[in-house]
């Protein structure tokens, strides 16, 4: 697949684990695709730790408004009813346990749940974001991201990098597999059948429980 295929499908496959009525925040970068696939029978709201709730799908370009953006910095479309608020109001509600899932791209993974995704040693970083308050304030977490890195694994045994947080990580989503955190370890529950079971064990430095995946469906 191709970089843009590959994000999408990414993106779809995550849309499938929210439900009617959640309080969803998506991180910067592949998360915020997640808006555009949302499955039209359910009603979520997207909520922006920049201070805004009801966010919609990315806007075409006539209707760009800069004045409306994300925490990264990306325009974005507010839905009826959506809103704005202040930073504390916004953190009120992550560090509150009010929102249901958050989405979050990572550099690495770990198969106890832990993630690092906000700096790269010796490399300039903006600021480690609300990645740390998601995290642990959001009920259900979401991993969504590649595979690899240009073919190094990003799911490892354990995170070489600055912790964001520990064992808080519920579900690992990437072009080749679903992945669930368990107390027992980190289970293989789907695979994308465009890879072979081998492949996917090979592109991962972590140990896989692996006991009859089903095949991811992406539609």
């Amino acid at each position: 697949m191709e970089k843009h295929e590959i994000r999408a499908f990414i993106a779809k496959r995550v849309s499938k684990e929210l439900h009617d009525g959640d309080v969803v925040n998506l991180g910067i970068g592949l998360p915020t695709l997640v808006a555009n696939y949302i499955p039209q029978d359910i009603e979520v709201y997207l909520q922006s730790e920049n201070g805004m709730i009801g966010l919609g799908p990315a806007p075409s370009e006539e209707n760009i408004d800069m004045d409306i953006t994300n925490a990264g910095g990306r325009p974005v479309t507010l839905e009826k009813g959506g809103m704005y608020f202040d930073s504390s109001t916004s953190f009120g509600i992550i560090r509150g346990g009010h929102v249901d899932v958050t989405v979050l791209g990572s550099l690495q993974v770990d198969e106890q749940g832990s993630l690092a995704n906000w700096i790269i040693p010796g490399k300039m970083v903006p600021g480690m974001g609300g990645a740390m308050d998601l995290v642990t304030g959001a009920k259900k977490v979401i991993i969504a991201m590649t595979h690899t890195n240009r073919g190094k694994a990003k799911i490892l045994k354990e995170c070489t990098l600055p912790l964001t947080a520990k064992n808080q990580v519920d579900l690992i989503i990437t072009e080749m597999a679903v992945m669930e955190v368990k107390e027992d370890g980190l289970h293989l529950i789907e695979y994308n059948n465009t890879f072979s079971i081998e492949e996917i064990i090979k592109a991962t430095e972590a140990n896989l429980i692996i006991n009859n995946p089903s095949v991811m469906k992406v539609k």
